[in-house]
């Protein structure tokens, strides 16, 4: 009797952690779960790479996690080996790294080049109303409803907006339903904003404190990689009120169409937040894409036409303008730049927390990793991530936007924000700084109502699940990890019929200690 087989289309998190619970709980051989991914490696936005074209680290984003909101990703790390340390796992190897270095920001906010006072909200009394009702308004009530509907023009310059709009990044014009799940996801870290003493983060990048170990494990349990290779199109059939796909078109060079049988499973990864990105150097401006080229859209799409229940991604892709931001990657050659810093954040580079300027144009928020930050980073290089998120405005210092700058633009006006443009010429000539344009980054938080997305497993579905960031689950928050990894146990374990349920959200509004220390924090 042939086995049963399991086709992942996407190699993101998603897809990984759904191949690891197919094994570990559904009793799943490796040999028999294929996954496809579009670009040469596995690991979706988790990406971050040594740049060798331009001679500097590369990251389209940069991530810090929460010691309780990241339940279902912790889960995953602390069933997978260490790659260092076979004896550990990954999550105590993470646990090891986070009491070494805490992080605690003096500076979270800067204004000319200075740290200003970042711990009153500077809220106006109605919008701290606000805020209060919204916790305990009905979602469905605010279906469609963005964040600037919500709230006064007044809340957008309060000092609240200013840590979580770029913490978290989100815009005006986003919905006011996700920033809802959002305050209540870190309603336990609210005094803290002003400090982010309550961020976690890897020892090394996402990519290799993560990815590699779960496809490390993975690969060694026999799972099947396809790199190169997009899942072009999808037959679905149906039969006794159910729809089952009888086949999937792959393309990797040449096509190929792979016929499923009626015991297989397949788990889609529909949309993609780093879809069609374009990466500039220190004398190009990143790329404006004139169409869509990334394959889980068109996939989306083409389910969409076939049933309502598969959601509408149109909601979410078609209107770039407020999807996109422009993140740039910063390396460090020469310590002049931490050096300068260090004096404004009175913190060891690493362990200052994020820091946004919140007189820039361009709303530049910037954040210094741990070093090293890759297992080969040379003791004297140092990396730096940022990203705007007003990436059409006219840059305060250079007269252009931030989506047509060049990685040398970037630069200059960081620099002359932080007022070290006594040091220009000598911090430009030993850095490398690489922008990326990427239109669908924020697609997510895009105002939706009940039914834009999909189910992990549609009603309507007999052998497939929809997975990744773009599903619908019930009270969990999109644009972290701990979405994809639940949203992979989710599909496994529905999808199979298992008697296991997905690893629980943490609430922490549910407790009454920390709802009175919030009420107190908004009204400081």
């Amino acid at each position: 009797m042939e086995s049963r087989k399991a086709y992942l289309i996407g190699g993101g998190l998603a897809s990984l952690s759904a191949a690891f619970y197919l094994i570990k709980d559904g009793g799943f051989k490796g040999t028999d779960i294929t996954i496809f991914e579009e670009l040469h490696t596995a690991g979706g936005s988790l990406d971050a790479v040594m740049h060798s074209d331009h001679g500097g680290y590369f990251m389209r984003g940069f991530r810090m996690l929460e010691q309780s909101v990241y339940s279902a990703v912790f889960d995953l790390m602390s069933q997978i080996p260490s790659l260092d340390d076979p004896e550990a796992t990954v999550l105590e190897e993470f646990h090891e790294f986070n009491r070494k270095v805490k992080t605690l920001a003096l500076s979270r906010l800067l204004k000319n080049g200075t740290a200003i006072d970042a711990r009153p909200f500077r809220m106006t009394f109605p919008d701290r109303l606000r805020v209060l009702k919204l916790l305990a308004t009905d979602e469905r009530k605010l279906e469609k409803v963005s964040i600037d509907r919500y709230f006064s023009s007044e809340f957008f310059k309060s000092n609240l907006w200013y840590e979580f709009s770029t913490t978290f990044s989100f815009q005006p014009w986003h919905s006011v339903v996700e920033m809802k799940r959002y305050i209540l996801r870190f309603i336990q870290d609210a005094h803290q904003m002003d400090t982010s003493e309550c961020i976690r983060s890897t020892p090394l990048n996402q990519f290799e404190s993560i990815v590699l170990p779960v496809k490390t494990w993975l690969k060694d349990n026999g799972v099947q990689f396809r790199r190169n290779s997009s899942v072009t199109d999808i037959s679905l059939v149906s039969g006794n009120g159910k729809i089952r796909i009888s086949s999937i078109s792959v393309k990797n060079g040449s096509a190929e169409n792979i016929n499923i049988s009626k015991d297989d499973t397949v788990f889609i990864s529909a949309g993609s937040m780093v879809a069609n990105f374009t990466a500039g150097s220190m004398d190009e401006a990143p790329a404006n894409i004139s169409e869509r080229t990334d394959s889980s859209w068109a996939l989306w799409e083409k389910l969409a036409q076939f049933s309502p229940e598969f959601g509408r991604p149109s909601v979410f892709n078609s209107d770039i303008d407020r999807t996109k931001w422009v993140s740039f990657t910063l390396t460090l050659k020469d310590p002049l730049f931490i050096e300068l810093l260090e004096k404004i954040t009175k913190r060891k580079a690493g362990t200052e927390g994020p820091v946004t300027i919140t007189d820039s144009n361009w709303f530049i928020s910037f954040a210094l990793p741990y070093h090293p930050h890759f297992k080969n980073q040379p003791e004297n290089v140092n990396l730096l991530w940022g990203y705007g998120l007003r990436p059409d405005e006219q840059g305060n210092f250079v007269k252009k936007k931030m989506t047509e700058c060049t990685g040398r633009e970037i630069l200059t006006e960081l620099l002359y924000h932080l007022k070290f443009e006594e040091h220009l010429d000598h911090i430009i000539s030993s850095s490398v700084c690489i922008p990326c344009l990427m239109p669908y980054i924020t697609s997510q938080f895009m105002p939706r109502k009940l039914g834009d997305r999909p189910q992990i497993v549609p009603e309507c579905s007999d052998n497939f699940a929809i997975i990744g960031q773009f599903c619908e689950m019930p009270d969990d928050i999109v644009f972290t990890l701990d979405y994809s990894v639940r949203s992979a146990q989710t599909a496994v374990y529905k999808l199979l019929k298992l008697n296991k349920r997905p690893t629980p959200i943490y609430k922490g509004h549910h407790n009454p200690l920390i709802l009175l220390r919030t009420i107190k924090t908004v009204f400081r």
